[in-house]
């Protein structure tokens, strides 16, 4: 007589549910546990945000380009995969503020901004000295109160004050969520921060003491390679090398999930084609309003209907090396809001990942949207380009129009992390541990917006799943 088997069903073919799915395929190979996996995708392809154009040489990153370095679980997962090959880091080079119209090279020292070095933050440039004197005053403010989660630009602005936030501070860290750092939430997006003042009180002098000491040029045996990594064949690669180890029967793609009721100790899951599924278990890695509409039923979703999510695009140029006749020498830059520009960044591709454009070639990636001024996303595709090149050419000497362009709009893509996040997340874990045990959450809604904090949490639900299992059904 054939085994029973329990059925998880993991939702969302981002590279949380794709790393959901890999993982819990391997363990239920290797403990043969009688467990099958479907993964349901509304798309007709796997891998979310992860989209590369190859196209007359250039290699075009659609959505994220990179990861950090420090966050081993995408190298893990790309040494399963037989990915680590393809691994290759970032050249390093000068990133810049764009503040007052002019480019500032980011101080040295300064850590996300905060500064850990007085020479480098003395002579700057980019903050005046009464922007300076301000700045030093978090060697004797106090600490925050403790517990309570506040925005990142109170935080920051208290500490700090206006000016090196605004100039500094601000540019670096909203492009991570292309929020407004004064409704993001500092426990949710950086907490190490609050921890760090809480400790030591001073931010400036914490920060100091926790970083790790940098090498002296005497010492360095090697040339300094950056903190970020990518795959030199794209990130689009990296999902299809998932999915070429996943069960080709366990993937259900171009249907979407419309409805999911518990009904005695399993789930129905309704598509959108009229099929209807059963599962023991479920994982939804899917964004917090298609998963607050996917669980209509219970209220308690319903939090989820007011987390903002900001739309944003990003524009790649491909130009001849000769076009651009003020070269600057760097990797990119970042813009305050204090310029009259469209744009909140610009990468020099071609620089920062050499493996990213043919000889002879630049390629210039730019960023546009952010929280409070999203409307630039629904311009047309020459409209954005023509705003765009508009704004290089006030920092580039630009001559010539690109040989090609490639718009890529990410509408309500970036989830924000508003002041209470933590709390209301907790509030809906703990009625799903009671009202719908054996559903879980991943992705960039919850825990983290990186391609390894979505792993991890692919991972995590994985396990949460497995052992709910064990619980509830004894495989």
């Amino acid at each position: 007589m054939a085994e029973h088997k329990h059925k998880v069903v993991i939702i969302g073919g981002g590279i949380s549910g794709l790393s959901a799915a890999y993982y819990l395929q391997k363990s239920i190979n290797a403990r043969r546990l009688p467990i099958e996996v479907q993964l349901i995708e509304a798309s007709h392809r796997l891998g979310g945000k992860m989209q590369t154009v190859i196209r007359d040489g250039f290699i075009i990153e659609r959505g994220p380009d990179s990861f950090l370095a420090r966050k081993t679980s995408i190298i893990n997962l790309a040494k399963e995969v037989g990915m680590e090959d393809k691994l290759v880091p970032n050249s390093t080079g000068k990133s810049f503020v764009l503040a007052n119209e002019k480019l500032f090279s980011i101080p040295g020292g300064a850590m996300m901004g905060i500064p850990t070095e007085i020479g480098p933050f003395v002579t700057t440039g980019l903050i005046s000295i009464p922007g300076k004197l301000r700045a030093a005053a978090d060697l004797v403010l106090p600490r925050s109160e403790s517990g309570k989660d506040q925005s990142l630009g109170e935080f920051f602005r208290r500490r700090l004050g206006d000016e090196l936030v605004e100039n500094l501070i601000e540019p670096l860290l909203s492009g991570i969520y292309a929020g407004d750092i004064d409704q993001l939430s500092l426990q949710a997006t950086f907490p190490q921060f609050y921890e760090v003042e809480q400790k030591y009180r001073s931010l400036i002098l914490g920060m100091k003491k926790t970083i790790p000491s940098q090498p002296k040029p005497k010492e360095m045996k090697e040339k300094k390679t950056g903190g970020f990594l990518t795959f030199k064949t794209g990130l689009q690669s990296f999902a299809e090398a998932i999915e070429a180890k996943l069960a080709h029967e366990s993937i259900l793609k171009g249907h979407r999930v419309e409805k999911i009721i518990r009904v005695n100790q399993k789930y129905e899951i309704y598509l959108n084609n009229g099929e209807m599924l059963i599962a023991d278990s479920i994982i939804a890695a899917t964004p917090h309003k298609v998963t607050q509409a996917m669980f209509s039923d219970y209220p308690f979703f319903e939090p989820f209907k007011s987390v903002p999510s900001t739309s944003v695009a990003t524009v790649a140029l491909a130009f001849p090396e000769e076009a651009i006749k003020q070269d600057i020498d760097g990797t990119g830059f970042v813009v305050s809001r204090n310029n009259d520009y469209s744009i909140t960044a610009c990468t020099w591709t071609h620089k920062k990942w050499i493996h990213s454009a043919p000889k002879g070639k630049a390629l210039l990636r730019c960023y546009v949207g952010k929280a409070g001024d999203e409307t630039i996303v629904d311009l047309s595709d020459d409209q954005i380009v023509k705003i765009v090149l508009e704004d290089l050419k006030k920092t580039m000497d630009i001559t010539m129009n690109p040989d090609f362009f490639i718009v890529s709009r990410w509408k309500n893509s970036m989830p924000q992390y508003t002041v209470g996040h933590k709390q209301r997340l907790k509030k809906i874990l703990e009625h799903m541990k009671t009202e719908l045990p054996g559903v879980f959450l991943a992705g960039s809604s919850y825990g983290g917006v990186g391609m390894p904090d979505c792993i991890d949490q692919g991972e995590a639900a994985v396990q949460n799943a497995l052992n709910y299992l064990k619980e509830a059904v004894q495989i």
